[in-house]
This record gives C-alpha cells, sequence and structure tokens, in this order.
C-alpha cells in the first residue's frame, strides 16, 4: 500500500506546489514510485512546474468521472523513473470532486504506487479537504509571518478532525512543518518570524527550512522542480527534507546569516 501524503497550508502563496513537486521528484530519485496529483481543479499549475503541461491530454477529472483510466492520464515524468504526475482540470468547478471518486482513484494508484503526494490548492475550500481526506501524513507548509502561521494553524486542526483516520478513529496522520521563503537577515531584523517562533506556535516537528532564493523562481519558469538544481540552497534544502521524511537524520542548515570572510569583504570593497 502507498503513502499519501498532503502538501497544505491555509495561505496561498506560501510554496505548495513548489512543495510538492520537489518532494514528489525527491522521493522518486531515491528509488521510489511516486505520483503526484494535483487538487487545484481550475487553476492547475503543478503541471507547469513539473515541465509537462503540453503533455496533457486527460486529467483528474476525467478518471474520477471515469472519462479516462490512470494509464491514459497519468504523465510520466522524462527526467526521474518512477515519477508521475496526475494534472488537475483547467476547465471544471472544484466543486466537481467526490470522496467516492477521489477514494476510488487513491485505492487504484495504491496498489503500485509506494507515495502518493496530494498537492492542496490554498484554504480550507472543498478541493483542500480532498486532498487532505485519505492522506497518512502532512507537511505543512508556511510562511515565517502571523496571517501564514494562524491559517496553517488551523490546517492542523482539520487534520485531527476532518479526514477519514478521524472519522474511523485511526492513528492520527503524521504531521511535518516545513518552513519556506526563509531569510535569516530579516530575522534578525525583527521583521520576519524565527523558526523556534513558528515551531512553538504549530507544535508539530520540523522536517525542513527553505531559504528565500531566486532559484525557486528561475526553476518554476523553466518547469523544473528546484530539488534538481543542486547547487542553489533552496535545491539542497529540500533534499535534506526529504531524506528527513524517510527517516535520515540531517543537521538543518541555512537557518543564520551567511558571514563573509576576509577575502569576501576585500572582493566587496575592490568592487
Amino acid at each position: 500500500m502507498a503513502t499519501v501524503i498532503v502538501i497544505t497550508s491555509g495561505k496561498g502563496g506560501v510554496g505548495k506546489t513548489t512543495t510538492s513537486a520537489a518532494i514528489s521528484t525527491g522521493l522518486a530519485l531515491c528509488g521510489y514510485k511516486t505520483v503526484v496529483i494535483d487538487f487545484d481543479v481550475g487553476l492547475r499549475n503543478l503541471d507547469l512546474i513539473m515541465g509537462c503541461e503540453r503533455r496533457v491530454v486527460y486529467d483528474f477529472v476525467n478518471v474520477i468521472k471515469q472519462e479516462s483510466n490512470l494509464r491514459q492520464s497519468l504523465i510520466k515524468d522524462k527526467r526521474v523513473d518512477n515519477l508521475f504526475i496526475l494534472p488537475a482540470s483547467q476547465t471544471r468547478d472544484k466543486d466537481i470532486l467526490d470522496i467516492e471518486g477521489v477514494g476510488r482513484v487513491i485505492d487504484e494508484l495504491s496498489e503500485s504506487f509506494d507515495y502518493i503526494i496530494c498537492d492542496s490548492p490554498a484554504g480550507i475550500e472543498r478541493g483542500a479537504f480532498m486532498a487532505m481526506y485519505f492522506a497518512d501524513e502532512a507537511v505543512v507548509v508556511t510562511n515565517p509571518e502571523v496571517s501564514s502561521v494562524r491559517d496553517s494553524d488551523r490546517i492542523l486542526g482539520l487534520l485531527a478532525s476532518k479526514t477519514r483516520r478521524a472519522e474511523q478513529g485511526g492513528k492520527p496522520i503524521k504531521e511535518h512543518l516545513l518552513l519556506t521563503r526563509y531569510d535569516p537577515l530579516r530575522v534578525d531584523k525583527g521583521e520576519m518570524l524565527s523558526v523556534e517562533d513558528v515551531k512553538d506556535i504549530l507544535a508539530i516537528p520540523l522536517l525542513g527550512v527553505i531559504p528565500e532564493s531566486k532559484a525557486v523562481l528561475q526553476a518554476s519558469n523553466a518547469g523544473t522542480p528546484i530539488i534538481l538544481e543542486g547547487d542553489s540552497d533552496a535545491g539542497q534544502a529540500y533534499d535534506d527534507a526529504v531524506s528527513r521524511l524517510l527517516g535520515e537524520e540531517r543537521m538543518h542548515r541555512f537557518l543564520e546569516v551567511e558571514k563573509k570572510g576576509f577575502f569576501s569583504k576585500f572582493r566587496l570593497f575592490r568592487s
């Protein structure tokens, strides 16, 4: 049986889809057969970040409505073995998703995949509820700002009360915190919450801290999951997060302001 992981948050624009692309790619790179599903019906962005937008013929809603099967609808990634994408519909309404249909698709995928990553839309509407309902684990993505953290706290409440595990009295969903767009310099200036601030408020284990990086936008525009950009801080941070998700212990990096040595200061003076 596959492990179902929802990538979720209360606030939009925090990097859920970037995270879904990175984590699914990272798991596949580790040898696990992985599928990532776009639950953002009507807006569909995952295919752009994964670089497969021109290959979409059938989508998630087509499969739910039995207008196509998974073999027709899944898109195999060209760069990474074991990685598949199930895109969202760009023309349907988000209310078209239903528990029975989503459950049927999840069950069928579970027969042949190790991991199912559910890329949730923002907020607490139907699409987000469907994305989290069947989850075994949840990666809660938040920015280090008060409104984002507060909205993530609301999502934790829903994970504890509105999912299949909650309804059936099963083992609680395993929750992970992923802090994105982190800038230690702004933290030092008091312009941004610290890692410890966010951990104290949400009280769930820290999976990773993704530094603010221009490389994320560049990778997204190029249709490349940022984890494949191994020279970037953000790519390395996502690689660390995937390793922790798989049970490996890794130190958290990029939490402190980088200290410049004598020669870097000299070059800066000369420039």
